[in-house]
This record gives structure tokens, C-alpha cells and sequence, in this order.
């Protein structure tokens, strides 16, 4: 295929133009190099090469000023608000750069287009003016209407000191530049009368490239070659050719000379397909299907371009990439926000946004468990991480880290300390990064990635460093971060490759004069490609318009251009859209698909792609049981079946098998917040510490009454134990703390009221361990069963078998009807099963003589007092209940027992799961 560079090239040989003495002059630079490549192949002698330089290049050497970058340029121009601004009117500077930068922007705008700045400035000070008299029918202003009026009407003393001030330093912005560009203009024709500008593949141009051009092209000092196609260009409506008709017909050199190029190449035969996709990943994956079958034909993927529309995509597109490419090229810069060491440095970040003496243990956790932080601090970093779990610290002050990690205390201070001010905020990341180097250094080879990330990471904070030293206005952490954020996102890590061979990756921008004979585009969606409507500016749309200056519809047609510039003289071209709603863009295709589909020049494919999604089969969880499971499950016989263990058999046997048999417990984290289990333990723990003194004695009313005192005392004691260093003084954790203390005292009020009720409570037993062992003739190892009882006591000459719950519990939760279903049903009968087992172990044990009784007394219940097991002969409410255990219901209850025992020590009966 013949590209546009060729073709310009082989126009000017046919003219028998010197390309040694040329200045050719592109819309980028790597387009420079693509035409350096072609010139060589072209040229059949060695010649000097000619100048190829960008139009930024160009235009920066016509105006002898220095681009200053976009950071920079808010530190200028904040010395210019604060020379013209009284300070009572000024704005911070972490405030100032949130407008500031927009009005950079318009400033950018009315010099490239060379508006007179007065005009603009009084225009717009004249509308604010008109609009508060229309909507303030006050007389006299507020503070706020006069400060709002007051800016508009200093917006042209900003840009007139502003623009002064960097002229003196030889430096300026783009549309500065392009503004004395144009002054200068005159004296560099005068100066240059036998040089030749060659300009091509240029589209839409501000007011200062057509000045520029256009003397030039008057002068005879310059050629220009459009790339345009006459289906594009010969349709009034069609927005690609938007600039160029504008070029054609308003440009007076065009009257007398001819209009290069209006080509014809958009009409041939072309191959497009459409592809509908949900997801942007979806995309992604779906472009590196696509080169794998493009390899087939063209294993090198000579000729082929990747354009990403929707820049976002480079990283899961690189991914998605086939292995066995040959030769790839990434025009495209890696941000550097997406690098793992800007992660570190947005945790530091947020940190330490406010000052404060103690740091939230997630933060301390993320930081030190960082890939770049970890290997900093060896051991110390899973040291302070079990440490935080063990002891619950919510909060830790450095000191405390220092304490846990001593051997650590350097790079604790570095992470932890001195972040309060802005110059030790740079200096500590200035100096964690030289910490971070000297660790990857030791092994240099393998960490030559991590250094470049380093490298760039250095640069960054050393500008921040240059700035802050030569500006001073960065006065706190809210305003570094911001400063940071910003050079964060318009920096980039570029890539290393072959900008003429294999594979290119790049953005829409990057194309430009570019031709590929096969294009795959992505992201063609409404809000990417185009942009649509975009209101980023203080002119108002209706200025714009009056001042010819660009709008969002200008800017749409620039992406039209470029659009459909990658399709004149492709031959394969795939185009890719999400089909799905992301965030702020609705999932539409793009505007660009629709013309195309409706302009019938050629038949286009259009495909909806759903991603394979193979059928996953649910099975539930299946474990054989062999003879080393056996052996297992015998020692845990040997060592007691608790009654807790056993119904979770009951509901679900996989979970009995992972606790039990696996040993896997659950992950403890720290509890910010006191869990349901900590809050029972503290009340269980309380109550023991409250009634073992009674042990073998009978209660009264006043040793009872005496325990409500030491309430307060005891709680916190045992949160102190259990919740370690967790904080219970405020929060929902001080509301936890005032409910254990409630149910004690609530508990203490019901044993005191039945007392004064003639009742007699002996207390047998606190917090009592049992186990005992069963026979079971089935099995041919011994099997014990082990629990701790919370409280045993006689009342009125029965003894009662108590199981404590903090939860709620109901009558019903312990009644029985059928007996087959107390190892089969959890939800319904797991409370009786639980009492029934501490009362048939302590009966095997000879601690007590039948008949018993055995309940719950709930926290959440405590209206329901003693709730008493109680089997039923049938269900509803006139059933008859039986309270009292008797040896005929230890009986019923054992065989089910074993059976349930029997069963899981059946080998021939796998663990399988239930559906919960």
C-alpha cells in the first residue's frame, strides 16, 4: 500500500526538489520518523538529510521563547495573583489551582486564536455585570456578589501581568508561543528568503498556524499538502472535511494556486467489521483474539495499528496482547499513576493528609505490607501485622510500632514521623526512594523495571522540590498532594521499540498522518470518540461562538478527521464499542458507526461479541474418608466430641471437617468494632468471676445485691482480656460496653426477683468441664464426649443444667417432638441438643441424680427466664410437655447420640456438604 508521506514524497521528487535544503513540518514528531524512513527508500543517492521538525518545534523557534510546563505555569501565575489580589481576597493556593487551571486554559484559547484580550476581558466582565442586575434586585452588593464581580473585571490585569512576566524570562505557554510567533513572523520571512517549509497532513488550525501558512504560502516560502477525500470533502455535511472546505474557500492563495491533496482512496474496496462488546476488558481481550487470527496471515502484523480511543485500555490491551509477537511498538506512555510505587506513595499520602500521633491500623497494614515497603523491613512487617491482630490495636502511635519492631525504628520514622511540614514531606520521599534503590541495587538484574519505576518516581519528587524552592507556595500537605496528583497524571514512562516494524499501539492523536492497512479501533463510543460537550472553560459558549473560537462541536469534527483519516487507505479495519453502561458513558456506540452504516459506501459487518461464559456445575463438596481421615477423626474421638463440634456436623459435615479434621480456623482480624462472641464471652466471663464464690452455698438477696457494684469493674476487666488494646470509651463500642453491663445487671435483677419470690438457688457448679467417655459397641475405639457447662444449681431441690446465650433464644427453640430429627434438623433442635449433651455427660459422670432439668437463660429473653428443655408428644399448643429429664429421655436422646458418632466415623459415609 501507498501511504500519504509516500505519496507527498513522490511529488516533490517529481518536481526535482532538493530535499536537502527542505524544512518539512508535521503535526507530530513521530510522524518525522516515518517520513525519515520513506525519504530512504525513495532516494536512490545519499543526501543530507533534510529538517523535519513538529509544528510545535516550529512554532516555539519562530516566537525564541521556552515552553514552561503546565505545573510550572500554576506557580507563575500564582505570583501573579498574588501581586494584583489584596490579601484578604486571596485564595490559598490548594484552592487557587482548582480555577486557575481552567483559566490557563481560556488564556491558551485567545492567544492561539489572537483575539485582542481587552475585547474578550471587558466582554466578559460586561455579561457578569448584566446578569447580576438581572438577578440581584438589590441596591447595595453583598461581600460575595462584589468579590464575584471583582474577579471578571481583574481577568485582563491577570493576563496582562501574567504574560509580561514570562515574556521577561523568555519563556511562555502554547498559545503565548503561537501569539509571538506570529509577531515575529515578518522578521523571519525577511530573514529566510531562500528556505522551503513543506507542511503536511495538517487539518484544523488555530487562527495563528493559518497566519503563519498562510504568509509563508504568499511569500513563496512554503508548500502545503492536505490529506482530505473527496467523499468527505464534496459533502457540505460531512464533518471530516469541516477544516479543510473552511481552508479552501477562505485562504487567497488558494484562488491562483491548486489545493494538494483531495484524494480518492476512501471509495476502494475496504473490509470493515463492527463489533458491539460489553466492558472495556471485554474489548481488550477481544483485540488480542483478533491479532491471533490476523498472525496467521501476517505473522510479523506488518502494516497494523492498534488505536485505543479510550486511552484507559493500554494496560488490559498489553495484556491481552498474544505472546509470540515478533516486534511491538507502543507510542503511548505508561502513566505513571498506574505503577505499584504510586500506590505507596498515595497511602503516605492519605496517611498524613492531617497531622496526628496515632495511625488507623489498615493504613499501618497497607503501608508496611507494601511490595516496596515490605522488603525494607524483613520480619518486622509480619511482626507488627500479628501483633496488631493479636492485641486488637485499632490505633498505634509510633512509639508502639518502634516497640513491636525495634530493630525498624529508621524506617518507621521515615513512614510514621516529621510529616507535618511540606519540606520534610519531600525530603522523607526523596529519602524512602534512596532506602527503596539501595535494596533493589542488591540484586540489580532483576529489578531493572522496579528502578526505572524508581528513577521516574526521583525525578518527580525532585521537581516538586525545585518548585517548592524557587516558588514557596506550597504551604501544606493538602496542596503538595494536590501539586503531586497533577504531575502524577501528565507524566508518563515511555516505552522502548520499533516505531517501523510489527505491531503499533497508540491513541487517537498519535495516528495522525499515519496510514496502516490494517486499523483496529477501540472505545468507539459516544463521550470517547467523540468527546462530546465539554463546558471547561469561564467564556461562555455564545463568546466562543462570537469570537471564533472553538467549541465542543469544533473539537468533535477534529475527531471526525482523524476518525476517518485511519480509514481512507486501510484495508482491514475493525472497530470495537462497549456495548454496556460504564460509569458516565452510556454504553452507546458511537456517531462515527451510525454515518458509517448509513452512508452505504461500503457493506459494514456489524457483530454483537457475549463473551464465552462456560457452564460452571455447582456440585456440593464430597470428602472420601480413608484410613488416615480415620485415624484422624479417632484422636479427635479420643480427645472429646464437644457439643458445639457436633452440631456443626449437624449443619453442615464439610465445616466439621475443615475445623475439626483440617484445622482450619477462621482469620483473626482486628475487631474495630466488639463481635457478637467477644460481647458473650465478657458476660460469660463476668458471671463466673460474679458466682464462683457460691459454689456449694445458697444465694441470697443481699450477696446478690452486693455484686451490682462491682459491675462497672468486672466488665471492663474482661473487656480488657479479650478485647486487648481495643478501645470500648467510645463509639459503638461504648454502647456494646453499657449492653454487657445491662445484662448482667438485668441478670442479677431476675435472680434477685426470684429470690424475694420464696424460691431457694444452691449453686453446684461454675463454668464446669466435663468429659466423659461413651460406649459404643460399634466402634472399636474409645469416644469421649467433652463440654463446659455454665452453671449448675439446685432451685427448690431440682437440679438445673444452665447454658448461657447472649443471643436470642425462644421456648420453641428447645422443645422436642420426634427424636430422629434432634441430629438432623440444626436450626430447630441445636439448643436442645446442646443441653442434652452436658446433661447425659454429667450423668455418665455421677455429678447428678435424675431427674434434672436443662435450659437457656438468653440475654435477649430475659423476660422468658429458666427456658427449660422440654420434649413434646406432638406439636401445636396444647401439646402435652414433659420439663424433667429422666433416664427414659437420656436413653432416646444417647441412641440418636451414637448413631450421629457412628456416622461420622463411618468410613464407608463421606463428609458431604449441605446446602445452607
Amino acid at each position: 500500500m501507498t501511504t500519504f508521506i509516500f505519496d507527498v514524497l513522490k511529488d516533490l521528487q517529481n518536481s526535482n526538489t532538493n530535499f536537502s535544503n527542505i524544512t518539512f513540518i508535521l503535526p507530530s514528531k513521530r510522524a518525522g520518523l516515518f517520513l525519515k524512513h520513506q525519504l530512504s527508500q525513495l532516494t536512490k543517492q545519499t543526501i543530507f538529510a533534510p529538517s523535519i521538525i513538529s509544528i510545535e518545534t516550529f512554532v516555539e523557534e519562530l516566537s525564541e521563547l521556552r515552553k514552561i510546563g503546565n505545573t510550572e505555569l500554576l506557580f507563575e501565575f500564582y505570583n501573579t495573583y498574588n501581586q494584583i489580589t489584596k490579601e484578604s481576597e486571596k485564595d490559598t493556593f490548594d484552592v487557587f489551582s482548582k480555577w486557575a487551571q481552567i483559566l490557563l486554559q481560556d488564556f491558551n484559547e485567545i492567544d492561539r486564536y489572537l483575539i485582542p484580550q481587552n475585547n474578550i476581558f471587558n466582554y466578559l466582565s460586561a455579561i457578569k455585570e448584566i446578569e447580576y442586575n438581572h438577578w440581584s434586585l438589590e441596591e447595595d452588593q453583598s461581600d460575595l456578589i462584589k468579590k464575584y464581580l471583582a474577579f471578571w473585571n481583574k481577568l485582563g490585569s491577570y493576563y496582562s501581568h501574567f504574560t509580561e512576566s514570562l515574556l521577561r524570562k523568555k519563556r511562555g505557554y502554547q498559545g503565548l508561543i503561537y501569539r509571538e510567533a506570529v509577531e515575529n513572523l515578518e522578521s523571519y520571512i525577511q530573514n529566510n528568503t531562500g528556505k522551503k517549509h513543506i507542511f503536511l497532513g495538517f487539518n484544523a488550525l488555530n487562527t495563528a498556524e493559518e497566519t503563519i501558512f498562510q504568509e509563508l504560502l504568499q511569500n513563496d516560502l512554503a508548500k502545503i499538502y492536505w490529506d482530505i477525500d473527496h467523499v468527505f470533502f464534496n459533502n457540505p455535511k460531512h464533518d471530516a472535511a469541516l477544516f479543510t472546505r473552511q481552508h479552501r474557500a477562505n485562504w487567497l492563495y488558494f484562488k491562483k494556486h491548486p489545493f494538494n491533496w483531495i484524494t480518492n482512496n476512501y471509495s476502494k474496496e475496504k473490509n470493515i467489521s463492527v463489533f458491539g462488546i460489553p466492558k472495556n476488558i471485554g474489548q481488550a481481550k477481544y483485540i488480542g483474539s483478533l491479532l491471533n487470527i490476523l498472525k496467521d496471515k501476517n505473522p510479523a502484523l506488518k502494516n497494523t495499528a492498534v488505536v485505543l480511543g479510550d486511552e484507559n485500555l493500554l494496560i488490559p490491551t498489553l495484556n491481552s496482547l498474544p505472546n509470540d509477537i515478533e516486534a511491538l511498538n507502543i507510542t503511548m506512555g505508561f502513566p505513571l499513576k498506574s505503577i505499584p510505587l504510586a500506590s505507596l506513595f498515595e497511602l503516605l499520602f492519605h496517611v498524613h493528609k492531617t497531622y496526628s500521633k496515632s495511625f488507623y491500623h489498615r493504613d499501618v497494614v497497607n503501608i508496611v505490607s507494601h511490595q516496596f515497603i515490605s522488603v525494607l523491613f524483613n520480619d518486622n512487617a509480619s511482626k507488627i501485622i500479628e501483633t496488631i491482630d493479636d492485641n486488637n490495636l485499632v490505633y498505634l502511635t509510633v512509639e508502639r510500632l518502634k516497640g513491636i519492631a525495634p530493630n525498624a525504628s529508621e524506617i518507621i520514622d521515615l513512614l510514621f514521623s516529621n510529616w507535618d511540614c511540606v519540606d520534610k514531606v519531600l525530603e522523607n520521599c526523596l529519602q524512602l526512594i534512596l532506602y527503596i534503590k539501595a535494596y533493589l541495587d542488591s540484586n540489580k538484574a532483576s529489578n531493572l523495571l522496579s528502578l526505572e519505576y524508581l528513577f521516574r518516581f526521583n525525578e518527580l519528587f525532585n521537581e516538586l522540590v525545585r518548585l517548592n524552592s524557587e516558588y514557596n507556595h506550597i504551604k501544606d500537605n493538602a496542596s503538595l498532594y494536590g501539586i503531586y496528583k497533577e504531575l502524577l497524571t501528565s507524566e508518563t514512562l515511555d516505552f522502548q521499540g520499533e516505531p517501523l516494524q510489527g505491531l503499533q499501539v497508540m491513541g487517537m492523536l498519535e495516528s495522525r498522518v499515519l496510514d496502516f492497512e490494517t486499523v483496529i479501533i477501540s472505545g468507539v463510543n459516544e463521550g470517547i470518540l467523540p468527546a462530546g460537550k465539554s463546558n471547561n472553560s469561564f467564556i461562555p459558549f455564545d463568546v466562543k461562538v462570537e469570537n471564533k473560537l472553538p467549541t465542543y462541536k469544533e473539537k468533535d469534527a477534529v475527531y471526525t478527521y482523524h476518525f476517518y483519516r485511519l480509514l481512507q487507505r486501510a484495508k482491514n479495519i475493525y472497530i470495537l464499542y462497549n456495548t454496556e453502561a460504564d460509569v458516565l458513558t452510556g454504553g452507546e456506540k458511537s456517531r462515527f458507526i451510525t454515518q458509517l452504516e448509513l452512508d452505504q459506501t461500503h457493506q459494514i459487518k456489524h457483530t454483537i461479541i457475549t463473551p464465552y461464559v462456560p457452564v460452571v456445575n455447582s456440585h456440593l463438596n464430597i470428602v472420601e474418608k480413608n484410613n488416615d481421615l480415620i485415624q484422624i477423626l479417632k484422636t479427635v474421638a479420643e480427645k472429646g466430641f464437644s457439643p458445639s463440634s457436633l452440631t456443626n456436623y449437624i449443619r453442615n459435615p464439610i465445616d466439621f471437617y475443615y475445623q475439626k479434621v483440617l484445622k482450619i480456623r477462621e482469620f483473626d482480624e482486628v475487631e474495630e468494632t466488639v463481635a457478637a462472641n467477644t460481647l458473650g464471652t465478657v458476660v460469660h466471663n463476668t458471671l463466673e468471676d460474679f458466682y464462683k464464690p457460691f459454689k456449694g452455698s445458697i444465694l441470697s438477696i443481699d450477696s446478690i445485691q452486693n455484686l451490682k457494684g462491682k459491675i462497672p469493674e468486672t466488665v471492663m476487666h474482661h473487656f480488657t482480656n479479650v478485647y486487648k488494646e481495643g478501645d470500648v470509651k467510645t463509639g459503638k463500642n461504648l454502647i456494646i460496653f453499657e449492653i454487657a453491663k445491662r445484662y448482667v445487671s438485668n441478670f442479677l435483677d431476675l435472680e434477685i426477683q426470684d429470690l424475694k419470690a420464696g424460691n431457694q438457688i444452691k449453686i453446684i457448679a461454675i463454668e464446669s468441664n466435663n468429659m466423659a467417655q461413651i460406649d459404643i459397641a460399634e466402634l472399636d475405639f474409645p469416644v469421649k464426649l467433652t463440654g463446659t457447662v455454665d452453671r449448675v444449681d439446685e432451685r427448690n431441690g431440682v437440679t438445673r443444667i444452665i447454658d448461657y446465650k447472649t443471643g436470642k433464644v425462644e421456648q420453641t427453640d428447645v422443645e422436642v417432638v420426634n427424636w430422629k430429627e434432634i441430629t438432623s434438623d440444626y436450626k430447630k433442635y441445636s439448643k436442645s441438643f446442646q443441653v442434652l449433651s452436658y446433661a447425659y455427660m454429667m450423668q455418665l459422670l455421677g455429678s447428678i441424680k435424675l431427674p434434672v432439668e436443662a435450659g437457656i437463660i438468653s440475654f435477649k429473653n430475659l423476660n422468658g427466664g429458666f427456658l427449660k428443655f422440654a420434649k413434646k408428644d406432638k406439636t401445636g399448643s396444647h401439646a402435652k410437655k414433659d420439663t424433667l429429664i429422666t433416664q427414659e429421655t437420656l436413653d432416646n436422646f444417647s441412641t440418636e447420640l451414637k448413631q450421629l458418632i457412628i456416622e461420622i466415623c463411618n468410613k464407608e459415609i463421606p463428609f458431604t456438604e449441605k446446602e445452607v
